[in-house]
């Protein structure tokens, strides 16, 4: 009885129950614990013992004849558990509960999943490998890692999973551990498996470290041959035992044996470790005092098979201390030896029941004593949460680690100086690198078959990125630099700023002569879609650098190197949980903008949401025309409308008054001399931009220009050709008489006021401001908005006249206008009166897409920064949006649209007042809001094929989106 309760004891020590564990087994139930355990093993027959010494592989992947094969096992042998290796997650668990069925004792269940399901399993997700872990400053990080592979393996009916793994990997060359470690520092390594561990037991689920004695400073493979470990037994008790002992004092489940030769632990040549009683009873037991379950590696690895026959290295493996057999390769014969061994003595009662005891406790701590079959319904979307993702995402922005870092080169600042190519090396893809980086500003894949091809190519640019590509597929796949990549990659380092991008482990370096050319070089670690797009907002600084190697890279890269970087407040994209949104009901969003399609409201749709500077919703929807011959991409740009006025004429005018140039109270008859003794010679600025000053809401200018017999432009204003005396392209077979410019501006001036002082919305303050600020810089507003803003901010996809400067296929058309032009507006503004002006004017003519629309969004709501740049002062942005007339019913700010006061107005009526934004008559929309941090962007051609189309705007479709957006968020 004494004895029976030591094992018990031996169990609490084992599987960490304490007071301090999340979920601590009670004192008052240790009694029913050992008394189920009594209750089985009393029960059991020798070969029902011994059957519990076993853990057979499976693959649901394989067949029926092969899967099948366990089913015997089960029956005939009454095996202890199951290892489960490749396959799916459905099928894993049908084979899962018809084993657990055929068992008179619930099996324990293992697999081997380090990084996680997706390690073994289809359809699963898969966190980072351990290496890439390794370079994470933040522990929480790796427990909240291990709780939730801890989380899937539950599901999935598992009770132990095989990591994590504790080797040490102080050497390259080693080719089964390298990515599976956490790196070359075995304190690092024990801390950070130490979380891991944690995570994974606080769930319930048993951890296994391995491989013991420490198969990190190896460069074979014991999968293939048995490795040497020629180091003292001092070494190894300082460096590839501590964190076994570190981990064991904090309540490690078990431990995994591998197959290595330790001269200085085994005096037996060519001894394997794992049937190596000085090794597994001496050193782990009995030195380490480790009391836990003790597993074998798997037996039929050639490091363990080639040493015994089948049966015979099991049962060498167990009487050397083991107490779980895995993978056996012959398990009738080796229970046969077990057997044998029993009644020849050489295997005492004893010595059998301290392992069956021990196994039978980790099943009763794995829930076994109240098994119940696992439930397949929802287990694909259960084990692909949105959690999993954001935890992913977590990981990879944190292990990024900045090596190199000359002149502050990273983050990538003043994009109005730069000229940036990027080049991709290595066999495996980097779209999505290259797709991520190009959000930030224009960047071009330069390709090229021979060496001075690409030396030529790159002279025209000034910053060169260098993303280095391996495959991602495994930890094991060929990671290194070939040699005409390297010298490929000194020659574009020495003519240009260089960064190097390194998507593979750390060692890919070692092969570099020199890195002196390199300005900036990025470990990545993996070459993961997720990766990519983490680097390329580094790169920007719309993420800082955090990581440090967890490897030394030669001399110059020692293990600990890691530059932090600051952000510069760009943009980043990301998950909306991760700002606290909620995916599921942004996700509702589509419905909505398919039932807009569906009614034919527009042809279709550019959507963005940001919130706390993070891009979180972003996609298109439908296609350019009806027609459906060209789907709408994020690189298309539309017909801005009227927000050209807050993205294009109002920030130049905040600029202006930002620098004492101008105030809100100047007036017209100051900025344009020619409306000195006009009725609009004492209109403010203040006034005009928040729509009260009486003036006119717009004048069809292009109706006096119209033949009133043809009703056609009329040949005395237009020509179908450019010429000196006609130069003003409305289209591209439609030109403008060149002296008629200043005429529309004229005839605002003489034009008549309004009767009463009340709100009204009116395009006319724009084309004054237009006049005053081209007059100022002596430039237009096309190159200035380019100068002073576009080109730092990184917007190249915004821009007047977009057929100088984008493909048309990328700009979606207006409008089939059949009153003015008698075509298709495309690329050409779509309002009459910018037309006229030549596609320039202050309250229209602007193109672009929701990412750079966004971006200036994020600007503003940054007040005034952004990219590392001041534009303005925070407090003439105020200025500007606040409602200078909300007491006299007037919601505008000056140049920004603000809620509505009332009832009706232009947003969901759900969101602070200190928001703003402006809506275009083409069908786009964008709002910010500081409260929230919100930005909300809506692009759409609803006037496609016909302007008069107002079905989304009766429908008030973009309001109701924005209404899912604020239920959206969660926190």
């Amino acid at each position: 009885m004494i004895k029976k309760y030591f094992y018990f004891i031996i169990f609490l020590i084992t599987f960490g129950v304490d007071a301090q564990s999340e979920n601590p087994l009670l004192v008052e139930d240790v009694e029913t614990q050992r008394r189920w355990v009594d209750s089985i093993y009393n029960r059991m027959t020798l070969k029902e013992k011994v059957g519990q010494l076993f853990m057979v592989n499976v693959s649901s992947s394989n067949s029926q004849k092969e899967t099948d094969k366990i089913k015997r096992l089960i029956e005939e042998f009454m095996i202890g558990g199951v290892i489960f290796s490749k396959g799916g997650p459905k099928r894993q668990v049908k084979l899962n509960n018809e084993y657990q069925k055929l068992s008179k004792i619930p099996l324990l269940i293992g697999i081997d999943a380090e990084w996680g399901l997706g390690m073994r399993l289809d359809s699963t997700q898969a966190f980072p490998w351990n290496m890439t872990l390794g370079a994470i400053q933040d522990d929480h990080l790796i427990e909240e890692t291990g709780r939730q592979v801890a989380r899937h393996c539950k599901r999935m009916g598992v009770h132990i999973n095989f990591a994590p793994v504790v080797d040490i990997n102080t050497n390259p060359k080693n080719p089964i551990i390298g990515n599976r470690s956490f790196g070359e520092d075995e304190k690092k390594v024990a801390q950070k498996a130490l979380a891991f561990m944690k995570g994974m037991q606080r769930e319930g689920i048993l951890s296994a470290a391995k491989h013991f004695p420490g198969h990190g400073d190896t460069d074979t493979d014991s999968h293939n041959t048995l490795p040497t470990i020629n180091f003292d037994a001092k070494r190894i008790d300082s460096i590839e035992l501590y964190p076994y002992k570190k981990l064991i004092n904090e309540g490690l489940s078990s431990i995994m044996v591998a197959h290595l030769n330790v001269p200085s632990l085994e005096y037996r040549s060519d001894y394997p470790s794992s049937v190596s009683k000085k090794i597994v009873s001496g050193v782990l037991k009995d030195s380490l005092k480790f009391e836990g379950l003790i597993f074998t590696d798997a037996l039929n690895m050639k490091g363990a098979s080639d040493f015994k026959a089948p049966g015979d290295i099991d049962l060498a493996a167990f009487l050397a201390g083991n107490d779980v057999l895995l993978m056996s390769e012959d398990v009738p014969l080796a229970s046969q030896k077990i057997v044998s061994a029993y009644y020849s003595g050489a295997l005492t009662e004893e010595r059998l029941s301290y392992s069956v005891r021990k196994i039978l406790f980790a099943k009763y701590k794995a829930g076994l004593n109240a098994y119940q079959p696992v439930e397949t319904d929802f287990l694909y979307e259960e084990l692909n949460s949105v959690k999993n993702k954001v935890l992913l995402h977590d990981l990879v922005e944190n292990s990024l680690t900045v090596i190199k870092n000359e002149r502050a080169t990273l983050p990538i600042k003043n994009l109005d100086l730069k000229k940036i190519a990027y080049v991709s090396l290595g066999d495996d893809s980097g779209e999505a690198f290259y797709e991520e980086l190009s959000k930030y500003t224009q960047v071009e894949w330069v390709k090229a078959n021979q060496l001075g091809e690409m030396v030529e190519q790159l002279k025209n640019y000034n910053y060169v990125i260098v993303g280095f590509h391996k495959s991602n597929d495994s930890p094991w796949a060929e990671y290194k630099f070939k040699d005409k990549e390297l010298v490929w990659l000194y020659e574009i380092a020495r003519l240009n700023t260089t960064v190097l991008s390194v998507f593979s482990r750390p060692y890919a370096m070692l092969d570099m002569l020199t890195t002196t050319n390199f300005e900036g070089i990025v470990m990545s670690y993996q070459n993961s879609k997720v990766a990519q797009e983490k680097t390329a907002q580094l790169l920007f600084g719309a993420l800082e650098a955090k990581g440090k190697l967890p490897v030394s890279v030669g001399e110059e890269f020692p293990a600990g190197t890691g530059h932090h970087t600051r952000t510069l407040n760009r943009l980043s994209y990301g998950l909306p949980e991760s700002v606290g949104m909620n995916s599921y009901k942004l996700n509702r969003i589509d419905s909505i903008v398919d039932f807009a399609l569906k009614e034919k409201m527009t042809p279709g749709v550019q959507l963005i949401v940001a919130r706390k500077g993070k891009v979180v919703f972003n996609k298109n929807y439908g296609y350019h025309t009806y027609s459906k011959f060209r789907k709408v991409k994020g690189s298309d740009v539309y017909d801005l409308a009227s927000l050209t006025k807050i993205l294009a004429t109002l920030p130049l005018t905040i600029e202006l008054k930002d620098k004492g140039i101008i105030s809100l109270n100047t007036k017209v008859g100051k900025m344009l001399p020619s409306f000195k003794g006009s009725n609009k010679e004492n209109i403010t600025i203040r006034s005009m931009l928040s729509h009260y000053a009486k003036l006119k809401a717009w004048i069809p200018f292009y109706l006096q220009t119209m033949d009133s017999v043809t009703r056609r432009p009329d040949k005395k204003y237009y020509r179908n050709s450019r010429s000196k005396d006609f130069n003003i392209e409305v289209t591209n077979n439609l030109y403008f008489r060149s002296d008629m410019k200043d005429s529309l501006l004229l005839r605002i001036r003489d034009s008549e006021l309004r009767d009463r002082l009340k709100y009204k919305y009116s395009d006319l303050p724009y084309y004054l401001l237009k006049a005053y600020i081209e007059d100022h810089y002596s430039n237009t507003l096309h190159k200035l908005t380019q100068q002073h803003f576009y080109k730092p901010l990184g917007a190249n996809n915004t821009s007047y006249l977009p057929l100088t400067r984008f493909k048309k296929r990328r700009i979606v058309p207006t409008e089939y206008d059949k009153i003015f032009r008698d075509e298709v507006v495309h690329g050409y503004v779509h309002d009459q009166g910018a037309a006229m002006l030549g596609g320039i004017a202050g309250h229209a003519g602007l193109f672009a897409n929701a990412n750079d629309v966004t971006k200036i969004m994020q600007m503003y709501l940054n007040k005034g920064y952004y990219g590392g740049k001041q534009y303005f002062r925070e407090e003439t942005l105020d200025e500007f949006n606040t409602c200078h007339y909300c007491h006299r019913n007037v919601r505008r700010g000056i140049g920004f649209d603000k809620p509505q006061l009332g009832d009706v107005g232009p947003t969901c009526g759900c969101i602070s007042m200190t928001s703003f934004g402006h809506s275009g008559f083409t069908g786009t929309f964008t709002w910010a809001d500081p409260e929230q941090e919100i930005i909300y962007v809506f692009l759409s051609n609803r006037t496609f094929p016909n302007a008069a189309n107002r079905k989304l705007i009766s429908h008030d479709i973009r309001s109701e989106i924005q209404r899912l957006i604020y239920e959206a968020i969660d926190y």
